[in-house]
């Protein structure tokens, strides 16, 4: 039951990615944003106020189709505060607020818990109705959105093999990490405080691994980096299963499952993007988020029933046979179909909306995408 309530918040995600830029070209930025934080922020209290599965499963839908409504205004409006010459820069602000503000939920989710089971649901309400208050004060200078189909994932399968499936692995991943891994530390015998403050360890690897991840792919086969990065899961993954369970050595293990899993997606985007045609990155870019938003709605569904039957090390067991699988798959492609070393600059990428793929489309990776297709023209 955990898996598919857990599941229905990211296929809320995937359902409102490519739905909501429609209604807020109708009816504006800021009643859009204002309605989507209302609606999550009721969600939140309706879940504290009730406990219901079928319910939760209903508002976690709702939920996850309001918070991407949230993310496609504030990413929509980045990218008309800034040129592709900023965009790169603007990018790194918002990931470092993102990640941040998840550390700093996860650290605080032990405090508030102290005050009784309902407390998280009613400070997140209060925060979501508080959300409200920023875009409601701002000039009303409303951004346009555009609607670009994305590329369908059968054909960035054709295209990119490796891209692809490293980004529906990742989905499958991140999900598992934001959704099970806080049930498998509290199996553990870990206080909710203690949960909260592993939770951030991972999500802080995810936030400090990706920069430097991210160089040494722009020195090496990306096919290359995607082998080692899940390589590297795989094996952290085995030591969670077979050493003690103490939380100072839990902490550092998973703090590179964090920034190894969540380092995962974008070198697989980047990967994608050394193939794709300049005019053509958006829409590539788009696709590899719908084919990562697929991989996480089916991962608690498919990797919470081993934790049923084998208890909650099943967890590690799936990232172990994910990652594994993985890496396998990087070898035999890195084997078959080398890949030249990458044309195009790796730019971090937190799970974004469509909109936001625009805001990771800088002017110095069109350059470079446009100068390695005439070098490739000149030398054909």
């Amino acid at each position: 039951m955990i898996g598919a309530i857990s599941s229905a918040y990211f296929i809320g995600l995937t359902l409102g990615a490519v739905t909501s830029d429609r209604l807020i070209t109708r009816v504006g930025h800021i009643r859009s944003y204002s309605s989507f934080a209302s609606l999550a922020s009721i969600t939140y209290l309706l879940q504290g106020l009730i406990f219901d599965p079928w319910l939760w499963f209903f508002l976690r839908l709702v939920n996850g189709w309001a918070m991407v409504g949230i993310y496609l205004v504030v990413e929509s409006w980045l990218l008309l505060a800034g040129d592709t010459k900023s965009r790169g820069r603007l990018l790194a602000i918002y990931m470092i607020a993102l990640y941040g503000s998840i550390m700093l939920a996860q650290m605080g989710l032990g405090a508030a818990s102290t005050v009784g089971d309902s407390a998280p649901f009613m400070v997140a309400g209060l925060l979501g109705s508080l959300a409200v208050l920023p875009m409601g004060i701002l000039p009303r200078t409303a951004p346009e959105v555009g609607h670009v189909e994305p590329l369908m994932p059968q054909d960035l399968v054709r295209m990119t093999p490796a891209g692809a499936i490293g980004s529906l692995g990742s989905g499958i991943g991140i999900a598992a990490v934001y959704t099970l891994l806080p049930i498998y530390l509290q199996r553990e015998g870990m206080s909710v405080g203690q949960v909260g403050q592993l939770m951030a360890c991972a999500i802080f690897g995810a936030m400090a691994l990706q920069y430097p991840v991210g160089r040494w792919s722009d020195r090496k086969d990306r096919q290359t980096v995607l082998l080692w990065l899940s390589a590297a899961c795989a094996v952290a993954s085995l030591l969670v299963l077979i050493l003690p369970t103490y939380p100072p050595l839990l902490m550092v293990l998973l703090f590179l499952i964090g920034g190894g899993i969540f380092a995962i997606y974008p070198v697989a985007v980047s990967h994608s993007a050394d193939r794709a045609d300049a005019r053509d990155l958006v829409r590539v870019i788009q696709g590899m988020l719908l084919i990562n938003s697929v991989g996480a709605s089916i991962s608690p569904l498919i990797i919470s029933p081993m934790m049923n039957r084998m208890g909650s090390s099943g967890l590690f067991v799936a990232f172990l046979v994910l990652h594994a699988g993985l890496a396998s798959f990087f070898l035999w492609r890195r084997n078959n179909n080398p890949s030249p070393l990458s044309a195009a600059p790796f730019a971090a990428t937190p799970q974004m909306t469509p909109i936001g793929a625009e805001i990771r489309v800088t002017e110095e990776l069109a350059q470079a995408m446009t100068n390695a297709q005439a070098e490739q023209q000149a030398g054909a």
